[in-house]
């Protein structure tokens, strides 16, 4: 099977061309642009480096979170474009289970984090890609106490990482591992062979946003709204 996979839940941006038995070409980028200008180009480039072309794709996979809410806005509109124009299917990555992928393999457990700003991270925890715990918008510090009697080892990748280091060291110490840079983020082609595992296939209609906690703009409006019937 032939997949596109467009990742931009975090602050990387990437995209693979791939099948089950090689990675045919895989792009990712961290700079000044926004995701929105970056996006495209990026899948055009692919499929040039891979000699693919869009029609040649049996499904396009896309990380729909949880993550950035203009990120995760961007990849799956963009997908639903892609995939309603070409005729294909689509298939949902969860974002924190492809963090804990990319992170390779760990003798403990591994704890994709993303920053959810006001202390709060996106985490989960997994053993051996066996799932731990769910994805959750929660505190780090409940976070932390909760994953504590998972084990004796905690490797934590994500850009949640950059943002608690200091408090995660203070509160698991030794027990603690941070993923160097080159493994700390989200790999689209770890997203991919996630989607190749799974025997979801949806139509573009059907794809959605996975999000924990609803965006700042929805939680302003409805604050707006109480406000204006006191």
């Amino acid at each position: 099977m032939m997949l596109l996979v467009i990742d931009t839940s975090g602050p990387v941006c990437g995209v693979a061309v791939m099948s089950e038995a090689r990675v045919f070409c895989e792009l990712t980028a961290q700079n000044r642009n926004t995701h929105s200008a970056s996006l495209m180009p990026m899948v055009e480039q692919a499929l040039a480096l891979s000699g693919r072309d869009l029609a040649e794709m049996d499904a396009l996979a896309v990380v729909t979170g949880p993550g950035s809410f203009t990120g995760v806005r961007i990849g799956v509109a963009t997908a639903k474009g892609l995939a309603q124009g070409a005729g294909l299917p689509c298939v949902p990555v969860d974002a924190l289970e492809a963090l804990g992928r990319s992170a390779g393999l760990f003798e403990g457990v591994i704890c994709p984090i993303q920053d959810a700003r006001a202390g709060q991270v996106y985490g989960a925890a997994f053993r051996n890609q066996e799932r731990l715990r769910e994805n959750r918008a929660i505190a780090l510090t409940d976070f932390l106490e909760d994953i504590d009697g998972l084990g004796d080892r905690f490797l934590f990748v994500g850009d949640g990482v950059a943002v608690h280091r200091e408090a995660i060291a203070g509160r698991l110490g030794q027990r603690a591992v941070f993923a160097p840079a080159h493994l700390g983020y989200l790999r689209p082609a770890a997203a991919g062979s996630l989607a190749l595992e799974n025997p979801e296939r949806m139509d573009f209609r059907s794809l959605r946003e996975t999000y924990l906690r609803p965006p700042n703009a929805q939680k302003n409006k409805k604050l707006l709204e109480a406000m204006a019937h006191e």
